[in-house]
């Protein structure tokens, strides 16, 4: 085998343009893959941690239903204490959710004593919601960075709409499940930038102003946002959080909980999927590149060679020797590309992280792109690469092992 290898790195010393040439192909498209999975990855992984950072946290439980009716934020549909005694008691035995936070979500009117409109409204407790989104605080743009009891933060959109600014004082109305109607009157504590565009109307005040704006004698709560250590992992903590919850059922034998994700949550994770198919047609056509170019490179190897595969063969070298040292050759090209293409890649990636490029999402401005690379990612596309180089080697191979020594030494 060894001898086979030199024979290989010969052959293709002996042709250096041609091989300088098809490994200098390899590498670019080695290079672009490598700089745009750094790079779609690092916006990708971006954005998730703003939304799950700033809005929903990585994971929610809910009562069972109540997600396909969120848009109207149903009170009928809330946990009660027990269930959330039972809930929080999931999470305790699982050592990678970091943090967790209940919250009130409802929507009543926001009025500023002259004009009125829609508003959603969260009731939190401060300090466990703040652990679970720690980017909130990054959000409000005005203001102490803080939820305190009778005060409100409210949306950007709503507060500039109606000219309210902090330490104003706005009246919140709301009806509660029994269709009766009350309102609290709040200080405005802080203005909050929307994290995804001008339409947000989320607000935020202390979990017991939305217990007494509601009227409720016992605490129930529509949602559990939690977050977690390791992002890596979110598809395990849920799936083992989903197991622990389904043991509980109602009178009919359903299940009372169900657990969500972020990406069943956000919109945004169509863009987060139409992200990955983009790399993996980038993948794609790197496995084109490196097909066409190893078989042209091979298919023009045997052409030229015809009278010296005729001579080897003709003093007895095997078939099998034949086509292994072909597809060594091919072996090697698609090892040099790789080489080379991960050296310029990394660099590459390297620059770019040093270059802070800053862009804005929504109304999020000034974020910066850190793209990286993962050993798997680099991992990855170099076992392509060869493997696509042996694959595209073969047939030429193959075509070299099968010809007659006699034929082979006629040819001109």
């Amino acid at each position: 085998m060894h001898n086979l290898f030199k024979i290989a790195i010969r052959n293709l010393m002996r042709y250096r343009r041609r091989t300088i040439l098809t490994a200098s192909l390899i590498a670019i498209g080695v290079i672009f893959v490598l700089v745009f999975v750094s790079v779609s990855g690092s916006f990708k992984n971006m954005i998730i941690g703003q939304i799950t950072g700033s809005m929903l946290g990585d994971m929610e439980i809910h009562r069972k239903g109540y997600v396909a009716s969120i848009d109207n934020l149903p009170l009928t549909l809330m946990m009660n204490p027990q269930q959330v005694e039972k809930a929080e008691g999931a999470t305790n035995p699982i050592p990678e959710i970091e943090a967790y936070s209940p919250r009130i979500k409802f929507g009543g009117l926001f009025s500023n004593f002259t004009e009125t409109t829609n508003i959603r409204l969260n009731g939190v407790y401060p300090d466990m919601e703040m652990k679970t989104l720690p980017l909130l605080t990054s959000r409000i743009i005005e203001g102490e960075k803080a939820i305190k009891k009778g005060e409100i933060i409210v949306p950007e959109l709503l507060a500039r709409g109606m000219k309210v600014n902090v330490g104003d004082m706005v009246v919140v109305i709301a009806t509660n499940k029994d269709g009766s109607v009350n309102g609290k009157q709040l200080k405005v504590g802080g203005i909050l930038q929307s994290a995804t565009g001008p339409g947000g109307r989320d607000g935020y005040i202390h979990i017991e102003d939305a217990m007494e704006i509601l009227r409720m004698e016992e605490q129930e709560i529509s949602e559990i946002a939690i977050s977690i250590h390791d992002f890596g992992k979110l598809r395990s903590v849920a799936n083992s959080l989903n197991s622990d919850l389904s043991k509980y059922v109602n009178k009919q034998g359903k299940p009372v909980f169900e657990v969500h994700t972020w990406e069943t949550l956000s919109p945004f994770y169509n863009i987060a999927r139409m992200i990955d198919l983009m790399t993996l047609f980038i993948k794609i056509m790197l496995i084109a590149i490196v097909l066409i170019s190893i078989m042209n490179v091979m298919i023009m190897a045997v052409y030229e060679r015809i009278r010296e595969i005729g001579t080897i063969a003709a003093i007895g070298t095997l078939p099998g020797k034949i086509l292994s040292m072909f597809v060594i050759e091919g072996f090697s090209l698609g090892v040099l590309g790789a080489v080379v293409g991960n050296v310029i890649g990394l660099v590459i990636v390297h620059i770019l992280d040093l270059a802070k490029i800053s862009f804005d999402f929504g109304r999020q401005t000034g974020l910066v792109l850190s793209p990286t690379l993962q050993a798997s990612d680099i991992l990855v596309v170099s076992v392509i690469v060869i493997i696509v180089a042996v694959l595209g080697s073969l047939q030429p191979a193959l075509k070299a092992s099968k010809m007659e020594p006699i034929t082979a030494l006629r040819h001109v």
